[in-house]
């Protein structure tokens, strides 16, 4: 007598459904600029890979306001030093 228990057939995996609004990596690439602030911005970017569409809007505000950051650090830095003022006329 056979006493094993007969295999269950294989249940077929059901394709989940197309879904447009589904999130699904852009794919977009970012090239490294050097500055890590930017950058930094920039990579925040593939965050919105894996939201639905109607989450992008808050990662495109926050890299915006990252990347206009930087911009006015920018403005802020200290330049280089102004040349000498030439010797007026003498009186």
């Amino acid at each position: 007598m056979d006493d094993a228990v007969p295999e269950a057939p294989p249940v077929a995996e059901e394709e989940p459904a197309y879904d447009p609004a589904a999130p699904a990596p852009l794919n977009v690439p970012r090239t490294p600029t050097g500055d890590a602030d930017v950058d930094a911005a920039l990579g925040r970017l593939g965050d919105a890979d894996h939201l639905a569409t109607d989450g992008h809007v808050e990662v495109y505000e926050d890299v915006h306001r990252g990347l206009r950051d930087a911009l006015t650090a920018l403005d802020a830095r200290p330049g280089p030093p102004a040349p000498p003022t030439p010797p007026g006329p003498r009186s």
